[in-house]
């Protein structure tokens, strides 16, 4: 997700968002233990895009 779609969304959708990704790294992180990921770089990606949702809702939050 790009910074610019991340700052049209609501505060509700970037919580909802954040959740659901947190999960989705969990699981590709199990998986990747057990057997190698076909693409690894994922991994990296939803890191990072977890990581700017809760960049926007902590700069939501001290406006």
């Amino acid at each position: 997700m790009k910074q610019s779609e991340i700052k049209e969304l609501s505060v509700e959708d970037l919580q909802d968002k954040l959740a659901l990704l947190k999960k989705s790294y969990t699981d590709l992180k199990l998986t990747h233990g057990i057997s190698p990921l076909e693409n690894p770089l994922e991994l990296r990606k939803i890191r990072r895009t977890i990581a700017r949702l809760a960049t926007e809702l902590t700069k939501r939050d001290l406006q």
